[in-house]
């Protein structure tokens, strides 16, 4: 492709991504909606500006697939899946064949190849993670009983995309080679990739932490991206997928205590590249096709909404949750999304899939998704009517770290380390963030939990739990990281207190700015402190020295508040 020509598509695709984000925040849609009708404008079966070859940015789309993947590694929670019991580790698995079985004979009317039918059933069986996560998120319901129900089925849907990623392409193969290609293909992954997988988790955790100790983010970033993408180049070159081969590598990374800091500088990459997957998948579409082909997709949606709640319903009530709670998770699982797009192009890629029938899984997600946002997202009010007294009691919500009435202590340094001794002398609990592994070191020898990574990360915060803290005492001794922290806590928490140590009086109007409660300048209190004592040595009335400090501090405070007009500092 002409190099000029590449990067006007480029725009193009990104242009798109933008539009139809921006329309479906607008009218309050999650995200995939917008990128794959973003795509469909700039592709090249619909009028306006189109992109001259859609497939040149299939390779931006595997490296989002690698991306994803990569993340959902890094945040997958055996203790999670553990937690949610028979339900995700029996329960899940046996909804899944069940929803693919139940394909068949709608294949079988529809005409379809045996083939195409399970390829069909793999795609709709998984529910959209991202999608069902930010619902119960708005609705904070992620701790109810049918928020853990969906989070346990939607971990163990996870896994199977994985294993499906894998069985997908042995269709492809003749019957009485299937089951010997498929044995072939696990023995050879299994011998190469456990003895790689056991060195990198001895590896990993020091390697990490080793480029950790440099405070050097962006070579972090780096060696994340390096181990996402160079796993899945490995399992690709044995003939698996890069989707496996990208969630071993967050599994891998998963175990060190540097993972959430690793996640943080991933997500803004991946969250861009899955947006370019979103958008190149809609460049596919063929809207005439989609109209030629409405019997297929009224098949599938039918398929989606009625024969997954059903299934779901049947499976969560099996598990000893009440029926209410069963129905609600039924209703949160009847939709697809990215991963059903995931399996759709490695069906497409290996022959399995016509591409009719793909462009109708597409239309299928689109149409799932807006008809969840109404059923789950936004519950009518005679279904709840009807669930009434009929869902469990919620759960206590547990957090990364136990943060609940905790102070939250963001830098572990010298003047850090004096606020917990306070803390530690007066019994108050506290939960500590530092980027210097040192820090974190330090502070779990007190036995204090502590999170390594970026205290002006929201994800690090939460992993923290910033969300249930009682105070935040900001003592990072730089004030734009100081900035950066202060306006993540005011983003995630409107009546927080928030105390920040500043270095430079220049700061100061700026953090209050951000939401500070307190900011206190050493040097202040250090000239204050000396005030008094010089005030006491000269025997000075002890109420009129404490007037004068009171008028001091009191005009200290006029100055700061009328400084918060000033403009913020460029890298602030």
């Amino acid at each position: 492709m002409d190099e000029t020509r590449f990067f006007v598509d480029l725009g193009l695709v990104l242009l798109g991504a933008l539009l139809g984000g921006a329309l479906a925040q607008l009218l309050r849609q999650p995200l995939i909606v917008g990128y794959i009708l973003g795509g469909i404008l700039v592709g090249p079966f619909t009028p306006g500006p189109t992109i001259s070859d859609p497939h040149s940015f299939q390779l931006f789309a595997e490296i989002g697939v690698v991306l994803l993947m990569f993340t959902i590694g890094v945040e997958f929670s055996i203790t999670e899946l553990l937690r949610a019991g028979k339900v995700a580790l029996y329960g899940a698995p046996a909804g899944i064949v069940l929803i693919v079985l139940l394909t068949l004979p709608v294949g079988g009317l529809l005409g379809w190849p045996t083939a195409q039918s399970l390829v069909v059933g793999a795609a709709v069986s998984v529910a959209s993670t991202m999608v069902l996560l930010k619902f119960l998120l708005e609705r904070r319901e992620l701790h109810s009983p049918h928020g853990r129900a969906i989070v346990g089925i939607t971990l163990m849907e996870d896994l199977a995309v994985v294993a499906l990623t894998i069985l997908v392409p042995v269709l492809a193969t003749g019957a009485e080679d299937r089951l010997r290609l498929f044995g072939r293909g696990l023995l050879e992954a299994a011998l190469v990739l456990a003895p790689l997988l056991w060195l990198a988790r001895r590896l990993m955790p020091r390697l990490l932490s080793r480029v950790a100790r440099t405070r050097n983010m962006e070579l972090f970033l780096l060696v994340a991206i390096s181990v996402a993408i160079g796993t899945a180049a490995l399992t690709a070159s044995l003939g698996l997928s890069v989707a496996l081969g990208a969630f071993l590598a967050g599994l891998v990374v998963s175990e060190s205590e540097f993972a959430y800091e690793a996640l943080s500088r991933v997500l803004p990459m991946r969250d861009l590249f899955v947006a370019l997957f979103f958008v190149s998948v809609g460049t596919l579409v063929r809207p005439a096709s989609l109209l030629a082909e409405w019997p297929t997709v009224l098949a599938l949606v039918f398929v989606v909404i009625v024969v997954k709640f059903a299934v779901w319903t049947t499976v969560v009530r099996a598990a000893g949750y009440a029926a209410g709670t069963a129905a609600m998770a039924g209703l949160g699982l009847t939709q697809i999304g990215e991963f059903s797009y995931v399996l759709a192009g490695v069906g497409r890629l290996h022959g399995l899939l016509s591409p009719a029938v793909y462009d109708a899984i597409l239309a299928t997600s689109l149409v799932t998704i807006l008809a969840n946002a109404l059923l789950f997202r936004r519950t009518p009010a005679w279904l709840q009517r009807l669930l009434a007294g009929r869902v469990g009691p919620p759960e206590p919500e547990p957090a990364g770290v136990p943060a609940d009435g905790r102070a939250l202590l963001c830098g572990f340094g010298r003047v850090g380390r004096q606020v917990a001794d306070a803390l530690d002398a007066f019994g108050a609990p506290y939960t500590v963030i530092d980027l210097d592994p040192d820090g974190t070191t330090a502070a779990k020898i007190r036995g204090v939990p502590a999170v390594f990574g970026d205290a002006g990360s929201e994800l690090i915060l939460r992993r923290a739990g910033a969300e249930r803290a009682r105070l935040a005492v900001v003592a990072i001794p730089d004030d734009e990281a100081a900035y950066r922290c202060v306006s993540a806590l005011r983003r995630m928490r409107e009546d927080l207190p928030i105390i920040v140590r500043v270095t430079h009086e220049a700061a100061r109007s700026d953090l209050l700015a951000a939401g500070a409660t307190e900011v206190i300048l050493p040097e202040v209190e250090a000239a204050l402190t000396i005030v008094r004592h010089s005030l006491d040595r000269l025997e000075v009335d002890h109420s009129e020295g404490r007037r004068y400090l009171e008028e001091v501090r009191r005009h200290w405070s006029a100055d700061l508040s009328a400084a918060q007009g000033a403009e913020r500092p460029a890298g602030g």
